[in-house]
């Protein structure tokens, strides 16, 4: 895995796009430290899967459903605007 400068990477950021293209990780450090990576598109895919539920199919998940809750039909109170 190669290793670049942050500013460096700045500079030649299209050349690390095209090194990731082709497979080859390039770690990026600031003040000496790894602070990111960029890796090809399937390693991403891999560490990050994008089949997470939404939230409307979360909130069907509820066990008891939403039928069951009543709600208060008593009429609102006047408001002077």
């Amino acid at each position: 895995m190669r290793t670049i400068q942050a500013r460096d990477a700045k500079a030649g950021f299209s050349a690390l796009v095209e090194a990731a293209e082709r497979g080859e990780p390039t770690t990026i450090t600031r003040h000496g430290r790894p602070a990111a990576v960029i890796v090809p598109v399937e390693v991403a895919r891999r560490l990050y899967p994008d089949d997470k539920p939404n939230f409307a199919d979360f909130l069907m998940t509820f066990p008891g459903g939403l039928d069951d809750v009543e709600r208060d039909r008593t009429p609102m109170r006047p408001i002077d605007l």
